[in-house]
């Protein structure tokens, strides 16, 4: 979210007023809006960037999808490989001066920082987040370095998504719907897939089979409309054009299980690769900007050499950038040989890796959708030669290898599905795509491409209250009486007893909390060991001090019958490690002290039964 839109939305929503879902609907259009038109700023800042340094220096022109259309000229520089290293070095520098001095969190792939925020930051981002993303990205990818526009995007759409939520004081719940929704508008915007981003943006937050329900709704308004605004500036077609791909053959879901193993093992490579570089790159101390621009010298120089290793083929270069034209191709069928494919499956896992690890900053759907698309192309070029008679169209397997690919790496069988379906507006390999997603999000349960993903709700900070007060609620006091986890041997204190004496008594036990009795034995206040400590500090006052000088006589309690949720919150809200129990027919009667920590032990137990119950 920029500062100065952030100025325009709050001058002309100065004191809207809404609730529920009319809420929902407005902020949640506003939303759309601004990722529809944060996409078409940064397809023209790639697009900038591409021109002046791949195009005006080196020469490299490469190839996109009939979907993806340009706005500038191609200048008239003569190709010449060696510039590449060189642009993509020029981008990451620049791209990792800016990030270090701006927005250090603006580095990486900025979808996992959304989840990041959804999950653990009550759904805040920072304002300044979305505008560095949008310049660090447009740089390293426009130089030549190997990334996907969703990151940004979906930065943008969560970052004014946040905003939002503050400025109209909306609850931690709305503000991540809102973030969530941004995050599903940018993507579906970008990938003219509106019904896909808005089931990426519920799907994508948990590595388990799990959808936010409350986020779908909203998100779907937002996505509509962010890829109404996106598409008016880029046109409605899908991104991706196919001949006129049918399935008609059970048999060939033989040949797709193949398919859905291969793209699986590749999906757990890319992974290993992307964090290992990240990892290694992350215990290395330089300067600013100089990994960023060590990897996209790498990364320049891994694509001079796969081009050698394909006889000076131009194609095999879509390890840079964006690299979607050989995709195109390979559906299409439009001479793809098993080495092309190859070479950019493995060149592309490697580049992503180096460009993004070092520091440079893009997404890592882009990149996937080319690694599995390849991987999927050549088992398909393999699967024609051996099974003529079965596989007879090689670019499906190019299209559902697309969807596959990412199933595994990323958890988002779904989502992933749809997406492509949009990407290539063909629905007709929705059977043999479904099965290679099942198959694909099943075996790739180990692999983790964001690492933001919490398995469920039961680990997401987004629901650990609600879950708390579910495993609690069920659960009272007395049971822990029952089970011997209240402390009943408790030390007291009489309302006559002078502060020396408290001193001495509270040396000899760990209790905080003491209960003040009476002659009669009944509990009247309860003592802190914290004022008696800032009481010992005053030496003058000190000697002439008793119990009743210092106890508290408002005396928060629980009883046997108390649930463990109302405990809980009333340990919350008056921050103390321990409370009396008293007799529910005598409240001046302890029966002892429970602690915190016996509460929270109560709670990871009923925590562990239910995650036993849910996974047994």
């Amino acid at each position: 979210m920029t500062p100065p839109l952030a100025r325009i939305a709050g001058r002309l929503l100065p004191s809207v007023s809404l609730s529920g879902l009319g809420r929902r609907m407005v902020l949640g259009s506003l939303v759309g809006v601004v990722a529809g038109v944060g996409a078409i700023v940064f397809n023209l800042c790639c697009e900038v960037v591409s021109h002046f340094l791949i195009d005006g220096w080196a020469g490299y022109r490469p190839a996109s999808p009939p979907g993806e259309h340009h706005f500038l000229e191609h200048t008239g520089t003569p190709f010449w490989i060696w510039w590449l290293p060189v642009t993509a070095a020029l981008g990451g520098l620049l791209s990792g001066l800016i990030v270090r001095r701006f927005a250090p969190e603006a580095a990486g792939h900025g979808t996992d920082a959304a989840i990041h925020a959804y999950h653990e930051k009550q759904g805040r981002i920072s304002a300044k987040v979305p505008l560095v993303k949008i310049v660090a990205s447009a740089l390293t990818i426009g130089s030549g370095g190997s990334g996907g526009r969703e990151g940004p995007i979906a930065q943008i759409g969560a970052g004014f998504g946040s905003w939002l939520a503050d400025r109209f004081h909306l609850s931690h719940r709305e503000r991540r719907i809102l973030l969530a929704s941004g995050m599903g508008a940018g993507v579906g915007s970008i990938f003219h897939a509106p019904l896909a981003g808005a089931l990426f943006a519920s799907e994508i937050l948990y590595s388990d089979a799990e959808f936010e329900s409350d986020v779908l709704i909203p998100a779907a308004v937002s996505t509509i409309v962010g890829y109404s605004v996106f598409s008016i500036h880029s046109g409605f077609e899908p991104l991706f054009a196919t001949p006129g791909f049918v399935f008609t053959d059970p048999t060939e879901l033989l040949v797709y299980t193949v398919l859905a193993l291969t793209v699986t093992l590749a999906a757990g490579l890319f992974v290993k690769v992307f964090y290992g570089v990240h990892d290694f790159c992350e215990r290395l101390k330089a300067p600013p900007g100089v990994l960023p621009m060590l990897g996209g010298a790498v990364t320049g120089l891994i694509g001079v050499g796969l081009y050698h290793l394909a006889g000076g083929d131009l194609r095999v270069l879509d390890v840079l950038s964006f690299g979607y034209g050989t995709l195109q191709d390979g559906l299409m069928d439009r001479d793809v040989t098993i080495l092309l494919l190859l070479l950019l499956a493995l060149g592309k896992m490697v580049t992503t890796s180096v460009s993004i690890g070092s520091g440079g900053s893009g997404g890592v759907f882009g990149p996937s959708m080319v690694i599995g698309g390849s991987v999927g192309g050549v088992v398909g070029l393999l699967g024609q030669r051996v099974l003529p008679d079965i596989v007879q169209q090689p670019g499906t397997y190019v299209l559902v290898g697309m969807a596959g690919f990412f199933a595994a790496a990323a958890n988002a069988p779904i989502s992933t599905l749809v997406m492509v379906s949009e990407m290539t507006g063909n629905y007709r390999m929705i059977v043999p795509a479904l099965w290679v997603c099942s198959i694909a999000f099943l075996l790739g349960r180990p692999f983790k491409l964001y690492r933001s993903q919490v398995t469920s709700r039961l680990e997401s900070g987004a629901h650990r209250h609600e879950l708390l007060v579910d495993l609690l609620a069920g659960t009272r006091v007395q049971d822990l009486i029952e089970q011997g986890a209240l402390e009943t041997d408790i030390v007291t204190v009489r309302d006559t007893m002078p502060l020396d004496e408290i001193v001495r008594l509270f040396s000899r036990t760990e209790q905080h909390y003491f209960p003040m009795l009476d002659e009669e034995g009944e509990m009247v206040g309860i003592v802190s060991a914290n004022d008696v400590r800032h009481m010992i500090e005053d030496r003058d006052v000190g000697a002439f001090v008793i119990a009743s000088d210092i106890a508290a006589f408002d005396v928060v309690t629980l009883t046997p019958k108390t649930d463990l949720d109302a405990a809980l919150q009333r340990f919350v809200s008056l921050d103390v490690a321990e409370l009396p129990v008293v007799d529910p027919d005598d409240r001046r009667k302890v029966l002892g002290m429970l602690s915190r920590r016996v509460l929270i032990r109560a709670y990871n137990e009923a925590k562990a039964r239910f995650k036993e119950r849910v996974t047994g």
